[in-house]
Parts: structure tokens; sequence; C-alpha cells
């Protein structure tokens, strides 16, 4: 075996330097307009949480260290860690149909409802509409009369044939926990998640977060400044997609979690070492590779920055936006919770400086339309694209190709301005991006088609097919 010809210890990282991360919090926090926000970073066994801003313009609560933020689609990577259990303990196969678990299950297609897997719902490719936001009440039975609302959802694809994000996925793999479990899906992520790691600011109800100091989500619509939003919280059915609340030191030990890979802070084996590894594992594809990751595994995003490899997930909900990075080869976990303002430039700027200055790490430059934007038929593209929640329609404008925007179903008066067009900024034939009044930030719009023909726009990861 060969051994170092040094006698001494690899160096420690140099401890975490608090006031600066703070500072740059303040600084850049306040520039974007965001009005209250939570940075953590965890490396090895350091901890630094900085706390910015209030909680709420309208009652001043300031934010501290341990106040609760919606962490929105965050959620989604413990209800995969729930499941992932319940395939340790052989309760559960990921490549068997769920039917097998849930024979009630009733789909649009009853083809699909004997098809689709788990590892379908976990990967986002299972074709279901994943927009569908039923209120079902705030019962115990919520999901399950939610499941039992699946069959009026689209199947917008085969499964497996696309990624489309899909919060529906989660809440039918929630129920599926529930049926394993015997237990809700809230009680079963505290028993089996909460407790064994040690979580005491973690919660999924609002009667539960009213205990703590807890942010409001806030809505800047026309530039105006910041203020509350009308509604706390998205219906309980939702849970398992995205509704956990929780301070950053609780995401930061769940990062922990996987990072140790399965452990929990004393010791205690929460999952097993080959569940968290194939959770990082890629498992789809994405159509569009710019907006988010490069690819999906079980819950996770993953993400390629500078030559590493990441995973990690975003939440955005009324108002609040969440988002969490965790770079394994450094050991090096890093969250951000906000309650409105430009948190995604917020997110950019502030993650650069800090994977740049602790892991020498680039982040990818954010996405800019070409200097000189190429000519394209943009014909093949036109007409319009629908699913739930969601309507895009592609037209040729006076000045060149335009997309108009048209947010539907419940959510629509929940947001500020429903509709929003926009122009459509060729980069390929088949790739534009697009800008979104009182954001400096360019989305992509990506067309492209199934093997079998069917055309789709990639938009907001998600795919919507072509309607007209």
């Amino acid at each position: 075996m060969c051994r170092s010809l040094s006698n001494e210890e690899p160096l420690s990282p140099a401890p975490l330097d608090l006031s600066h991360w703070q500072r740059r919090l303040t600084e850049l926090a306040e520039r974007h307009r965001v009005p209250g926000a939570v940075l953590g970073i965890a490396r090895g066994e350091q901890h630094a949480v900085a706390a910015h801003g209030v909680l709420n313009t309208g009652t001043g609560v300031t934010t501290t260290p341990d106040s609760l933020f919606q962490i929105g689609s965050i959620t989604k990577v413990w209800t995969t860690t729930l499941v992932m259990q319940l395939v340790d303990e052989g309760a559960l196969d990921l490549d068997a149909p769920v039917a097998g678990v849930l024979p009630e299950l009733r789909l649009s297609d009853p083809q699909v409802a004997q098809q689709v897997t788990m590892r379908h719902l976990l990967s986002h490719t299972s074709g279901v509409d994943g927009d569908i936001f039923t209120d079902t009440g705030r019962g115990d039975a919520c999901l399950e009369r939610f499941v039992g609302h699946l069959d009026q959802a689209a199947q917008n694809h085969p499964p497996g044939a696309t990624f489309s994000y899909c919060n529906s996925g989660f809440v039918l793999a929630g129920r599926i926990i529930e049926k394993l479990t015997g237990m809700s899906w809230d009680h079963a992520l505290r028993e089996r998640l909460c407790v064994p790691l040690g979580l005491e600011h973690t919660v999924t109800l609002p009667e539960e977060a009213l205990l703590f100091r807890t942010a409001v989500g806030h809505t800047a619509p026309g530039g105006q400044p910041p203020r509350p939003v009308p509604v706390w919280g998205l219906p309980r059915s939702q849970g398992p997609a995205g509704l956990i609340t929780a301070a950053a030191k609780d995401v930061l030990t769940f990062a922990r979690l996987h990072l140790s890979g399965g452990l929990a802070p004393d010791g205690t084996r929460v999952l097993s070492e080959h569940a968290a590894h194939v959770m990082t594992e890629h498992q789809a594809p994405l159509p569009d590779t710019l907006s988010l990751g490069d690819s999906w595994g079980l819950g996770w995003i993953r993400f390629g920055w500078d030559g590493h490899r990441l995973t990690g997930h975003d939440g955005s909900t009324l108002g609040q936006s969440a988002f969490l990075r965790i770079l394994p080869d450094q050991d090096l976990a890093v969250t951000l919770l906000t309650n409105g303002g430009a948190a995604k430039d917020l997110y950019r700027q502030l993650f650069a400086e800090i994977f740049a200055g602790l892991a020498g790490v680039t982040m990818p430059e954010p996405l800019r339309p070409p200097a000189e934007p190429p000519k394209v038929d943009v014909r093949q593209h036109l007409g319009r694209y629908e699913r739930a929640g969601t309507r895009i329609d592609v037209l040729e404008g006076a000045d060149g190709p335009r997309m108009r925007h048209t947010t539907t179903g419940p959510l629509a008066h929940l947001v500020p301005e429903p509709v929003h067009e926009t122009a459509l900024v060729p980069v390929t034939e088949s790739q534009f991006l697009v800008r979104y009044p009182d954001s400096p930030s360019w989305i992509p719009v990506t067309f492209y088609s199934l093997p079998t023909g069917e055309k789709y726009v990639h938009h907001g990861m998600r795919a919507t097919p072509k309607d007209s």
C-alpha cells in the first residue's frame, strides 16, 4: 500500500466567516428587494446561519436564524426519502406498478394506471398532468380524496416518454406512503424523519407553523414595494409535493443525512447508503438543460457545475422561494430561504460567491440571448399548447415571434398577473429565450417532438403538448 510521504494530517477547512456572509446576505437581499431571508451553510461539522429583514412587511416582525419559511418543492426530496425507507424495508419496489399497493388507483388512461411505477413518479416521467391543485379539505383523508380525483387529470405523455415536472405524482407517492405505513403523510414525516433527525423546527400544517416565528410570502406587482400575499399556503392535499415549512438549520440537517450516506446526527441509520446513492443517480434526461440542472435523479435535481456533480432542489410557493445545493466532494451544503422579491437573482449572486469562495467551483453564468439572434422559421412552432393550469400561445408578431403565457385553473386567482406576453428570442431552431416583466432573468423555451411525433413545448420544467 502506498503511503503519504508527509506525516502531517490533512488541513481542516478554514472556519466559516459568518460575519462576511451575513454582510453579503444583507447587501444583496436589499439590492434584490427581498423582504426577509435566511442563509445556511454547512461544511463538515461547521455551520453558519445568517438572517436578514422581516418575515412580514405588514407586522415588521424581524427574521431570525431559527425563523421558519415554506421550502416548497424541496419537500419532494423528503417525500422521496420516505419512499426509499420503504424500499429499504422491502415494502416497495421502485419498478413495480404502484397499482399493486393502491389497487383503487384510477387515472384518465386505465392502461397507464396499471403501468405507472414509483420510479416514474419520483423522476417526473409518469405523464400525469402535474399541476392539479384541487383542495380536498383539511382532514387526514385529503390525499386519499385527491388521488380519487386523478382520473380527471389528463395524461400528457406516455410513462417514461419525456420529463415533465409533476406535483400530482408526488401527492400520489405520498398516498402510497400512507397506505404502507398506516399513518398520514404528515405523521409519517414526523415519525420517520423529523424525530430521528432531531428536527424541532420543521412542520407541515399552518397551525403548527403558528407556534414559531414564521414567514409570510410577498408579491410586488408592477415594481411596487413588496406586500404580503392574501393567502398564506397551498391546500393540505399538496403536502408531499411542497408543504414543509422549516428553519434553515433543519434543512441543513436533512442535507447532512444525504451527505453522510443515510446517518442521523447521532449515528442512527435512517436510510441505507445504497438508497441515498440511488437517489442521486441519473434517472431522466431533460429536454431543457438550461433552466435548472442537466438531469434528474429520484427526488433530487442533478447539476453539473465546473466539472463537479451537485444535487439539490428549489421550492416556490405563494410569494416564497427556497434553494438547496449540495456538493458531496467537498461535504458542502447551502440553503437560502426567502419570502419575496427577486429571490432567484439573490440566489444566483449569493451562491456564485459561496461556491467560488468556499469550494473553488464556478457556477454557470445566467442565460443571455445571443448578440445577434439567428433567423429561424417560427411557423413550425406556432399554435396553442395546453395542460392543466397553463395555456401557452406561440404567435407571430409584427417584430418577430411572441409567446403568451396564461395561468388557468385554481392558481389563476392566486397570482397577481395571470397573463404575460413577451418576445421569443431565438437561440436555435428549437430553443428560444423569454424574459417576463419585473424580472431581469431570461428563461428557456424549448420545442421538441416525441419519437412518435407528438409536438411539445418545454417551459418552466413542464412539457406542454401542442393543442392546435
